[in-house]
């Protein structure tokens, strides 16, 4: 099982502690790690392999539920602008990344796309450092459906 379909299970059974919350086309999700405070995930549900692979309403639903939370990040945050990046390289299932981008970001790395951050000294998601923000999130979704 692949991770994205793991955090989809775990969400699924309400032991997925990163959810904001259910939305039309699957899981918004808070990352992992957050060197960039407000960066989530879209989680399809179900999972499929690409975008490609969902019909033309799926397709509409996915883009839409991405916009809005994208729309909720920035609210919630203040950012300048969203980074939204749809890979699946790594892990080959349908996963949108949704990165906020800020004002403050050293100069080195503000034009630069996010993979060159050091992730792995990143700062983690901690429920008790970014709980109120997830929370706010999950707010503002419930108020834009």
């Amino acid at each position: 099982m692949t991770l994205i379909s793991q955090r989809v299970a775990l969400a699924r059974e309400g032991a997925n502690d990163k959810v904001i919350c259910r939305m039309a086309s699957g899981w918004a999700v808070m990352g992992d790690v957050q060197f960039l405070e407000g960066y989530c995930l879209l989680l399809p549900d179900p999972v499929v392999p690409s975008l490609n692979d969902l019909d033309p309403d799926a397709r509409a639903t996915y883009l839409l539920d991405m916009t809005r939370l994208g729309d909720a990040v920035l609210q919630a945050t203040g950012a300048l602008r969203m980074n939204y990046e749809i890979l699946g390289n790594t892990e080959p299932e349908l996963h949108c990344h949704l990165f906020p981008r800020y004002a403050h970001e050293p100069e080195q790395h503000r034009k630069m796309p996010v993979w060159f951050y050091d992730w792995k000294t990143a700062i983690p998601y901690a429920e008790e450092t970014h709980g109120a923000l997830r929370k706010k999130l999950a707010q503002l979704l419930e108020g834009s459906a």
